[in-house]
This record gives C-alpha cells, structure tokens and sequence, in this order.
C-alpha cells in the first residue's frame, strides 16, 4: 500500500519526509543522466514538449478541495489532500515520446537533501507521455449517461454551476453522441434517455428545468445510471457515467464501499464512470473511490467556469483511454529500499520493490508547463515518484530495475518495456549540487516535497499543534520560493500561494490559543541500515 501520513499519531508523518542519511549533502541543481525505459536519446525539458503529450491516471484530477478549505480561512482534515490529485495539477515536461509505441515510460533518478529538514533524499521518477495529438485522434461515439444530485443542498449557487457545465459540454459533442440524463434525489429519475446530442434544445431545455429538493440517495441515483447506459450500450460505441454530487447520502443505501463495488462492476462489463464533487460537504472519499473504481477521473469543482471546464475534458479526453491494465513493476538495487510511493493509488509492495497497478490510463491536457495558468491546474499528468533510503556500506550504483506492460485499447495486445536506473554514486552520496538525472526530475523533488508539508502541516493541526504544522510549513517556504524564483515555475508558485494562507490560518490559531504550541521542525527520520 502507499505510505501515506494516515495515523492519527503526528510524528508518523515523519515518513513523508524521509530518506534519512548522515551522508547528506546540500541540494541543488546540477543535472546528469539516466537510462529511460522509453530508450530516447537526450533528456530534458528542451526536448519534452513539441511532439509529445502527457498521460494521467484514472482518479482524482485535482486537490480542488484542500485549496478551497484553506481558501475559507480553515484547516482541511487528514485525507483530504490526495497525493494523486496533487500530482495531476502538475505538469512534468518528460524527455521526448519515442519509444516507437503509443505510450513511452521514462525512469528518471534525483538525489539530494530535503526541503523540510535537510536529510538526504533519493527518487525515481516514472514519467508516461505519447507521441499521439489528442486534437487528431478519433473517439468512438459515446453514449454519455448524466447522474446528477439534485437533493435540497444543491440549491442555489452549486445548481447554477452544474446547468452552466452541462450547457457548455453540449458544444464539445459529436453529432454521433447520445445524452441520458438520471437526477437524483430521494430517489433516482429518468429525465432523457438516450437523445442524440443534434436535439440541443431538448437536453437544454432539461438541464434548465433541474430543480433541487429533498434527501440524497448516492446508490439509487448511480445503480440507475447503470441500469441506462446498459441499456445504450452497443459495440463500437463508448459507454460512460458522469456522476455528479455534493454531499453524502442521506437515503437510501448508505454504505459507502457499495458504491465502489457497483462502479467496478460494472466497468468490467465496458461502462465507465467520471466522478465530480461539488463544494466541500460531499463524501470525498466515496467519490474518489467510485472513480477509481470505475476507471475514471474524480473532481472537485467550486465555480461555474470550473463547472464547464470538467464537463468539456471528459467529452475530448476521458473516453479515450491510451492504455488499459497497466502494470509498472519496481525492484531497488542492492544499495537501496523503498520507503514509500507517491502519485498512485495503485502500488502494492514494501522495502524490496513491488508492482503498481492502473486500471486506465488517459490524454493529458496541459502541454506546457510554462504557460501562464488561465484555465485552472487540471490536466498535467503528474507522476509517480518512489522515495528510497540508501542502505550504508554498499558501493555498487544501480538503483533499481522497472518494468512496464499495458494492454493497447484498439488491439487487445499487451506491450512491455523495461530499464535499468544508475546514477553516478554510491548510495548516501550525494554531491554538494545534488543530482537530477533531467531537469523535471527537480520540479518532481520540489512537488514531493510541498505535497509533504502540507500532509505534515495537516496532521499537526489535526492533533492540535499548531506550531508543529506552522514550523513545516516555514521550513518549506523559503527554498522552494527560492527554486520557483529561478524557475519561473507557474504550479509551483501557486502552491506557495497556499502555503503562505495556511500559515496565516496556523499563526491566527495560535493566537487565539490559551496554550501556546512551540514553532518547532520535526526531528529526522530514521534511516533504514543503521
């Protein structure tokens, strides 16, 4: 499983931050190389963006709902923040696709010292980009199924957000595609069944008339929504469920895990599912698990125009999937252990390596990662980051072996590729500049890095000590302010936008506060091999 700070002892969250090493030296940004799986010549961003795009994993797309809890002046609980969807609004400009196949892994290696308290830090980096244009590939006909919450507390400012997506989706539809529509209340109801998208003003007029009222019933609402697309659904066409709410269910079948087990069914019969969860009462957890499920993408939306952006790139990205049953295998080299893996879900393993798994894999939007961000974060891909220890007294330089084997979507084949991942030391050295074996591999240690202080931070103030959670996170401020000063980074300066109204959140806390919390680092982890 991930080892991610759940614990509801702070000091566990030690582990975010590890890769203790007495040999630590200071961090930095000099580059070298490394053997990719995609077997590409030259890394680096230069050669990453023209002629590749980025993939990104089914589930949460976004950490919308921890930056909207900060936003109203208040500390999110732990679980909130989603080590996946933090990683998927950040775009990593990987060495070029050419790999020769449709989908090309690239094994990337950093070592250096971590931002929060200075111990030696080593990662591997996978990375999955395409040679293949979203704008120019051709999507099967889809017969899209609309589950939409209209219980009591979608009254107001959240409908209006969801009439608004609904009716910018309806231009990004084929005239091949056909719409259902099922609302949800205290039980579920068929408004539209399968309408071809040309009737325009029949699915407005629909979406126009939603009105909200009553309880909630989370199963009935999606068991319906199934029960429609089944009904649609024919060969050559895709068949996907768009499943809408903001809260948790008040009626009807109430446990959670049922929602995931009928999601998962059903996606083994070829109907897919789409979570978005709207302000920040709805039942995260249960969505993000649907969605996983289900194959699909999880989201959090807060406003009209993050409404219609959501609905848009499921209809042009999420109904294709680049590969399906991915499996990425990772064995450490004799030198190292994996203390934990970031970016997935999927990984099942411990200190001597593991397999991850990925239900689906799909187009990424964002293609640059120095683009001014105006249409919010969504859409960068992310990656998969595994933290290692160096064990003491082993000189050979290997890090570790990965593996990749995935299905291809049009031919039913399974393709595979591997690599071999060195760098230039010996485990636990590290050179007074650090190593990256590309330069996104920093972006990646900068990201793994803020993603650590804001879980730490998280689970401080969750254990009432503010001045623990307030030290994280100015312990993170200034290098990684430092690091987008230099890089000119848009994902990692608007991370820091939210460090800094945090701290402000902690600071007000410990004012108000009788007993004053000291403003305190978190000591060192300890590191494997002692």
């Amino acid at each position: 499983m991930n080892l991610r700070c759940v614990s509801a002892v702070a000091l566990a969250c030690l582990v975010a931050i590890g890769c203790g090493s007495e040999d630590a030296g200071a961090g930095g940004g000099g580059f070298g190389s490394a053997n990719e799986a995609s077997t590409t010549g030259s890394s680096g961003a230069a050669n990453a963006a023209k002629g590749s795009h980025g993939v990104t994993q089914a589930g949460a797309q976004d950490f919308g709902a921890f930056r909207k809890i900060i936003e109203q002046g208040k500390t999110p609980a732990p679980g909130v923040l989603d080590d996946l969807g933090f990683f998927a609004e950040h775009k990593l400009d990987y060495p070029k696709a050419t790999c020769g196949g449709d989908l090309c892994m690239h094994g990337l290696v950093g070592t250096m010292n971590n931002m929060i308290n200075g111990a030696n830090c080593t990662l591997v980096q996978i990375g999955l980009n395409t040679p293949l244009d979203p704008d120019t590939l051709p999507r099967p006909p889809l017969d899209l199924v609309l589950v939409i919450d209209i219980s009591g507390s979608m009254q107001g400012e959240p409908m209006t957000y969801v009439k608004e997506g609904l009716k910018r989706m309806l231009d990004s539809l084929e005239p091949t595609d056909k719409v259902s529509l099922v609302t949800f209340s205290s039980s579920a109801k068929v408004v539209v069944s399968g309408a071809p998208a040309t009737e325009k003003m029949l699915l407005a007029q629909a979406f126009a008339n939603l009105q909200a009222d009553a309880q909630t019933n989370l199963y009935d609402g999606l068991f319906t929504g199934f029960q429609v697309a089944a009904k649609h659904q024919q060969p050559g066409r895709s068949a996907r469920i768009v499943y809408l709410s903001d809260g948790v269910a008040t009626a009807g079948m109430q446990q959670p895990g049922k929602l995931a087990a009928l999601a998962r069914a059903w996606a083994k019969k070829g109907i897919g599912i789409t979570t978005i969860g709207l302000g920040t009462e709805f039942d995260m957890a249960a969505m993000r698990d649907v969605a996983e499920a289900g194959g699909g993408n999880f989201y959090f939306i807060d406003q009209p125009k993050g409404a219609g952006e959501v609905f848009q790139e499921e209809v042009k990205t999420a109904f294709l999937p680049l590969a399906l049953d991915v499996k990425l295998t990772f064995a450490p080299g004799a030198g190292y252990v994996v203390r934990a893996v970031y970016g997935t879900h999927g990984w099942q393993g411990g200190p001597n390596g593991g397999i991850i798994e990925i239900p689906a894999l799909y187009l990424a939007k964002r293609t640059d990662s120095k683009a001014p961000i105006t249409a919010g974060r969504r859409g960068g891909g992310g990656a998969i980051i595994l933290e290692l220890v160096p064990l003491k007294g082993i000189s050979e330089t290997g890090v570790g072996k990965l593996g990749l084997a995935y299905v291809a979507p049009k031919s039913g084949s399974t393709k595979s590729a591997d690599a071999k991942l060195d760098t230039p030391h010996k485990p636990g050295q590290v050179p007074a500049e650090g190593f990256f074996s590309a330069p996104t591999v920093e972006k990646g240690f900068v990201m793994l890095n803020l993603f650590a202080a804001f879980e730490m931070a998280t689970q401080f103030a969750w254990d009432a000590d503010p001045g623990a959670a307030l030290g994280v996170l100015e312990a993170i401020e200034k290098p990684a302010a430092a690091w987008a000063a230099k890089n000119k980074d848009p994902d990692i300066e608007d991370d820091l936008k939210y460090v800094k109204l945090y701290a402000g959140i902690l600071k007000n806390l410990q004012a108000q506060s009788t007993v004053k919390t000291p403003v305190v680092l978190p000591p060192d982890p300890w590191p494997y091999g002692d």
